[in-house]
């Protein structure tokens, strides 16, 4: 499947996106980017042990993903490269279900990409669902 495909297919799928590294700050692409998949129809959860207990997109932020106590369809990362490994091993470990990881704009791990794909889940590194959705006419 070509990566046009891959990310049609994750953007289908999902219902339910974890959005790890969520700000509170509008000005901040990771506020901006789970509002617009927000108004999408998505669910969006918002992960920061910083703001955990606020209400945000009408969820209760989260301090890990360890804490949703619902299906999650995709996790969106919003951390740095070194750290997305750790993102992903723990989506893997507490996510049954899991169907997609996306890594935002300039966040590549191809080692924590082939772990997630090795458990059959998706993979998008590098991209942002905010322009790839207008960009596929989704």
């Amino acid at each position: 499947m070509d990566e046009d495909a891959v990310i049609r297919d994750v953007l289908a799928r999902a219902k339910v996106i974890a959005v790890v590294g969520w700000s509170p700050k509008p000005e901040r692409a990771s506020h901006g980017v789970a509002a617009f998949l927000h108004r999408r129809g998505y669910r969006v959860i918002p992960v920061n042990p910083g703001q955990a207990g606020q209400v945000a997109l009408g969820e209760v932020v989260r301090a890990s993903l360890a804490e949703i106590d619902v299906p999650v369809d995709m996790v969106d990362i919003f951390r740095r490269s070194e750290e997305a490994g750790a993102v992903v091993d723990e989506a893997l470990r507490v996510l049954p279900g899991l169907t997609a990881i996306w890594m935002q704009l300039g966040v590549v791990d191809a080692d924590a990409a082939a772990r997630a794909r090795a458990e059959g889940v998706a993979v998008v590194m590098d991209r942002c669902p905010a322009i790839e959705i207008p960009r596929l006419g989704l």
